[in-house]
């Protein structure tokens, strides 16, 4: 593998060949001409871009010639380039396997990608297990379980899999199933779960119901619906009625679910359907899922950094980032254009699939007829966020400017911190800071902290600990840490709140006060404290506190702000608490020192899921042995 020369050149214009600095001149020389990645990095060292190509030296260099028939979105790029790096790969495949992963890594702000950060949702089947349950989770593991997705609402797949628990009556529990419980959980009286653990069902009698369940997810419902029927009738015939009843009602249970499943092909074909719309600077995407014939669900992904002239790129960087994670795919993608590498990323789909994957652009006929559909769906969707991101906006104005004439503030609140205090009778005292900008959470500037003065008396004191998280916050807001040698200043505290909330009343507030004070600060951050019973606020040098209106657009964004500090900071303090309950319990065990407690937590992260590995499991952690292990299950 071969990488770039050290960094050296500064980029910073919009330059022509003849305006090259030396420096630049020699990095661009030296580009091979070999297939690989590239990455542009800005004046402050961030990756800014990643691209592949087949030719480095060539690719490259286009970006720093004929700038005039570059987008504006390219040109952009190139004037923010201060850096340039490059990683040389054997084959055009590979470097498209490493730019995947590069973009994922450092999301570079001028790359197409998933707007949301976070993991999406997957329903996993733990059929490694004798007995599996059915689990939501955000990661796919290599561990033998079967996953389905990714879906972008969690609260849609809870849904989904409760409606489909009718039909299969699945576990979800951590229950060791040996079927000698002598009572079974109240989901086996309502019909939710087949009872093993009573010895309700056999373990070859549940595992085909989870597969029948995996099957249903797979789009195979003539197959399910079949056996069900199968089994209703050999119940009946058996004189198992209750049993036959059973059946009969799961059927009409699954009917449902299949009414809601349209069929659009009398081919029983398995295909994904791509589309999307545009408007101005937002991107949405649509993906119709079809299996066997009938469109079993649909899922929309919005995009950040993708320009109207770039749909080629655009559709290729979403395939190679939804595939990337997808739990299955389909021997066909139908999508509304051409791409210019379609013959690599097929390739690639391949290698994920392990079979063939072709991309098709329909030119007539019913699946054009689908692309259609699925673009027609994508541009409504985008209507309707854009409509309701239009009106959260109005509503976020209209409160921060509400806020500003009820409290008398110099400015509009634009930026409001708020901060809370959680503890449990002076242990684990922590303090949380959270910050909403225009009425929206900035979660990247949330912080918390430890607090260390109450934690060493013992004794609870919300105000001490409040005037600690306080004077620790703004004190970074006005000290220089610019000559300190090695220090990375975060520039989260230089900003200035425009208001700063309080959670408490008047002794809180004067605990505000007595820090900003201290530090010079009094006359330049407003403060408000807000009590929660009456939810009045109270504010510097006014007897009477301040009363909003219920249920007015700024009364909600106080309230949200205050309870969004309150829910930071309870969930850090269950945090420690969780830690330090899994750290005494595991040192109370004689054989696990430091290291073996360590790897323990690393390894399952919970006292629940140690108590819930198997003796091998525990075994097969680093430093552990057997009978260390059997110790383990035994005392937990």
């Amino acid at each position: 593998m071969e990488v770039a020369p050290p960094r050296g050149f500064r980029y910073n214009d919009i330059m022509s060949p003849v305006e090259r600095s030396p420096e630049l001149e020699a990095k661009l020389k030296a580009l091979p001409t070999r297939a690989g990645c590239y990455i542009f990095r800005n004046a402050q060292g961030d990756v800014i871009y990643v691209g592949k190509a087949v030719n480095l030296r060539h690719r490259v260099r286009s970006y720093f010639q004929a700038q005039r028939q570059h987008s504006a979105k390219t040109r952009r790029l190139v004037a923010d380039i201060a850096d340039l790096e490059w990683v040389v790969t054997d084959t055009e495949l590979e470097a498209l396997i490493l730019e995947n992963e590069l973009i994922k890594r450092f999301r570079p702000r001028y790359n197409i990608r998933l707007k949301d950060d976070k993991q999406y949702p997957y329903i996993k089947v733990h059929w490694q297990d004798d007995f599996p349950k059915v689990t939501v989770v955000r990661r796919m593991l290599p561990d033998g379980a079967r996953y389905y997705g990714p879906f972008t609402s969690a609260h849609a797949v809870r849904q989904t899999l409760e409606a489909l628990r009718k039909v299969f009556p699945y576990l979800d529990c951590n229950r060791e199933i040996t079927g000698k419980d002598t009572r079974a959980c109240l989901y086996y009286d309502i019909k939710r779960c087949a009872g093993p653990c009573i010895g309700a069902v056999t373990k070859e009698e549940y595992r085909a119901i989870v597969d029948g369940l995996c099957q249903f997810l797979e789009g195979k419902t003539e197959e399910v619906m079949a056996e069900l029927r199968r089994r209703m009738v050999a119940a009946a015939e058996q004189l198992q009625f209750e049993r036959a009843a059973m059946y009969r009602d799961q059927i009409r249970a699954a009917e449902r679910i299949v009414e809601r499943q349209k069929v659009v092909s009398g081919k029983q074909e398995d295909e994904d359907v791509i589309a999307f719309a545009q408007d101005q600077d937002q991107t949405c995407v649509q993906v119709f899922f079809i299996r066997r014939g009938r469109l079993i669900g649909r899922e929309t992904f919005m995009l950040e950094g993708a320009d109207p002239e770039e749909t080629q790129e655009l559709l290729t960087s979403f395939i190679q980032q939804f595939y990337d994670d997808a739990a299955y795919l389909p021997p066909q993608i139908l999508l509304p254009v051409e791409l210019e590498e379609t013959q690599i990323i097929e390739t690639w789909l391949r290698s994920k699939r392990g079979a063939k994957v072709t991309l098709k652009v329909p030119k007539r006929g019913s699946k054009k007829a689908l692309v259609e559909m699925a673009a027609a769906n994508a541009s409504s969707a985008l209507a309707a966020m854009r409509a309701a991101w239009e009106a959260d906006a109005h509503r976020h104005t209209e409160a921060i400017a509400n806020l500003q004439l009820a409290l008398d503030l110099p400015a509009p609140p634009t930026r409001i911190e708020c901060f809370d205090v959680s503890t449990l009778q002076g242990s684990h005292t922590v303090a949380s800071m959270v910050v909403f900008v225009r009425g929206v959470p900035r979660k990247s500037d949330y912080r918390r902290f430890k607090i260390r003065t109450v934690t060493a008396t013992g004794q609870p004191d919300d105000y001490a600990a409040m005037r600690e998280a306080l004077h620790r916050r703004f004190r970074r807001a006005v000290e220089d840490t610019s000559s300190t040698p090695g220090q990375r200043e975060d520039p989260v505290w230089k900003r200035l709140p425009d208001l700063l909330l309080i959670d408490g009343g008047k002794g809180q507030l004067h605990v505000a006060m007595e820090v900003l004070q201290s530090l010079g600060l009094a006359e330049v951050v407003p403060v408000a404290a807000l009590a929660k019973q009456e939810e009045w606020l109270f504010l510097p040098g006014r007897a009477e506190p301040i009363r909003l209106p219920p249920a007015s657009p700024e009364m909600y964004l106080v309230q949200r702000v205050r309870d969004e500090a309150h829910r930071f900071a309870i969930s850090y303090q269950r945090q420690l608490r969780r830690k330090g309950m899994l750290r005494s319990r595991l040192e109370e065990i004689p054989g696990i020192g430091m290291k073996r407690r360590q790897a323990l937590l690393k390894r399952f992260g919970s006292i629940d899921a140690i108590r819930n590995a198997s003796v091998e499991e525990i075994a097969a952690t680093p430093g552990m042995t057997r009978t260390v292990a059997q110790r383990v299950k035994e005392m937990l």
